[in-house]
């Protein structure tokens, strides 16, 4: 019998292993734009680092490895920023993405709740924008970053009820 994949919140430890992913897991979003200076590929261990610090991140463990991983925060207008959701390209088609978004989203809306969610793909990265446009993304800006790609920044309104309000 296989083991299950679960999915936990990244630890300092996982920072070699995320990095590591990364680097894997971009390589097809690197072709697709020809560019293999992307951010994702050239980031270094201290900034996976940092960005674990800064913020909240999950992996997603079969057994004792990292097969993907997403993280996030919540910027000065309440907003969740999910940013490099990664699955290993074997682990890939499953599910995985989709559960490590829904989980990232309702860990952001516990207190304090965000308003709502936010992130960006490539333009040609269909099987990334199909995923968000499933689970309720939608676009709402494009921006020209070079001459191969453009940004297409996604968002969706957190759910309601998952404000804390005070009476």
């Amino acid at each position: 019998m296989g083991m299950s994949v679960t999915i936990s919140a990244a630890t300092a430890q996982d920072a070699e292993q995320i990095l590591k992913l990364q680097y894997l897991c971009y390589q097809s979003e690197a072709e697709i734009y020809g560019d293999y200076a992307i951010e994702p590929l050239t980031q270094s261990l201290g900034g996976v680092r940092a960005e674990l610090d800064q913020g909240h991140a999950l992996v997603a463990r079969l057994g004792d490895e990292v097969v993907a991983s997403v993280r996030g925060w919540i910027d000065e207008t309440g907003t969740a920023q999910i940013a490099k959701l990664i699955v290993h390209p074997r682990m890939q088609r499953h599910g995985l993405g989709g559960r490590l978004l829904a989980a990232i989203e309702a860990h952001f809306a516990g207190a304090p709740a965000a308003r709502k969610f936010q992130l960006f793909t490539g333009h040609r990265s269909e099987g990334n924008l199909r995923l968000y446009r499933s689970h309720g993304y939608v676009p709402v800006a494009r921006e020209e970053v070079g001459p191969r790609l453009t940004l297409v920044t996604l968002e969706k309104e957190a759910a309601a009820g998952t404000f804390v309000t005070s009476a």
